[in-house]
């Protein structure tokens, strides 16, 4: 996609362009209507499949799609591949029947992952978040290249939780337990995998099997014959691993 008019030539006060991507004409009918209560969204199109889609971003050159993931020929997931090819591409908005897309979702920096039918307030949930990322987009001139949310399934919903929100994360073989206050999450990840995902001057590894928020340790105590552990804000004590104690003791000055 040229760049054109596009999104970075516009001010966080327009309305986000937005082009509705579906392939059942009942669901884009009931997306419009969904769209028109809402003044923050000026829809300038829409598609049937990811085809036709990527035609009209070119022309249309939208802020955002709000894009179906099961569709003919190219799915939801190959569309928002080709719009992440150009700097000046739409923000994504995933609208789908189905839960089991979100970790490639998630992988692809989409705002949000809508589940249907979509209820009114949780498109304008959905809505705020992209409003929130190009207001954060033109307040700063680099990208930040750190991960900055978590897409994790609760009971019939996927819920969107803040990296700053969590202080711990447990490997569980290809999961990872998120903990957020006195609550988890289980999410398809691996540690490894994440850890290269995390900003390395919040998070820290301190196990083969444990991440934690750096704020969350309280200190480190040794416990004899070069083993060490951390002491955590809510009073539990974590072995460090051999492998990963030489960095842990580095941050705190050792």
């Amino acid at each position: 996609m040229t760049a054109g008019n596009g999104p970075s030539h516009r001010t966080t006060d327009e309305p986000l362009r937005t082009l509705i991507v579906d392939d059942e004409p009942l669901a884009i009918e009931r997306m419009q209507v969904l769209c028109a209560e809402i003044p923050q969204l000026s829809v300038v199109g829409t598609a049937s499949d990811g085809e036709a889609a990527l035609r009209l971003a070119e022309k249309l050159t939208p802020d955002l799609l709000l894009l179906d993931m099961t569709m003919p020929g190219m799915d939801g997931l190959d569309v928002a591949r080709a719009a992440r090819r150009s700097d000046s591409g739409p923000a994504v908005i995933f609208v789908t029947a189905h839960e089991n897309f979100a970790v490639e979702a998630f992988d692809l920096e989409a705002i949000d992952y809508v589940l249907k039918p979509v209820a009114s307030d949780r498109l304008e949930r959905a809505i705020e978040r992209a409003l929130a990322r190009r207001r954060d987009a033109f307040g700063s001139d680099a990208e930040d290249p750190w991960l900055r949310e978590f897409w994790v399934p609760h009971r019939s919903e996927l819920l969107r939780i803040e990296a700053n929100e969590v202080f711990r994360i447990d490997a569980e073989r290809d999961y990872v337990r998120l903990h957020v206050g006195e609550t988890s999450y289980l999410l398809l990840q691996t540690i490894a995998g994440l850890e290269a995902k995390l900003d390395p001057e919040k998070f820290i590894r301190i196990h083969r099997s444990t991440i934690l928020r750096r704020d969350f340790i309280r200190g480190l105590k040794h416990e004899g014959l070069g083993v060490w552990c951390a002491e955590l804000e809510d009073d539990e004590e974590l072995r460090i691993g051999r492998t990963y104690l030489k960095k842990v003791k580095a941050m705190a000055g050792r």
